[in-house]
């Protein structure tokens, strides 16, 4: 059964990550694009920059984070694309969000994995 992964992008490439795409609008600091191990960089899914600043990864504003996230999330028009993109990848195998952010448990690709989970159901 193939699942939805998330995963910072400086951690080692695994076997099983399945497809990759990084989630984040800015390239992370330090990684060079051909060491990146990604088959996909899609900023347009992120949250907007405005969104992301206001968040500053502060763990007591997660909660807001998440409901804003989601609601832009709900209003953006590459979404659906998106979604659709994830579904087709989880038919052949796992498909991996990467991300640069340092905390683990407070970040966005939590949020889209947990809004993907809610749209698609897995293979």
């Amino acid at each position: 059964m193939s699942e939805i992964a998330c995963r910072r992008i400086y951690e080692q490439k695994e076997e099983t990550d399945g497809f990759r795409i990084l989630i984040d609008r800015l390239w992370p600091r330090g990684i060079k694009k051909e060491n990146a191990g990604i088959d996909l960089w899609i900023k347009d899914i992120a949250p907007s920059s405005e969104l992301r600043k206001w968040f500053g990864h502060d763990p007591e504003r997660y909660a807001q984070f998440k409901e804003q996230y989601c609601a832009e999330l709900s209003e953006n028009p590459k979404a659906a694309e998106f979604c659709e993109l994830v579904r087709e990848k989880l038919q052949s195998g796992n498909v991996t969000l990467l991300y640069a952010a340092k905390d683990i448990e407070h970040n966005n690709a939590l949020v889209l994995k947990e809004w993907l989970d809610g749209k698609i159901e897995h293979i």
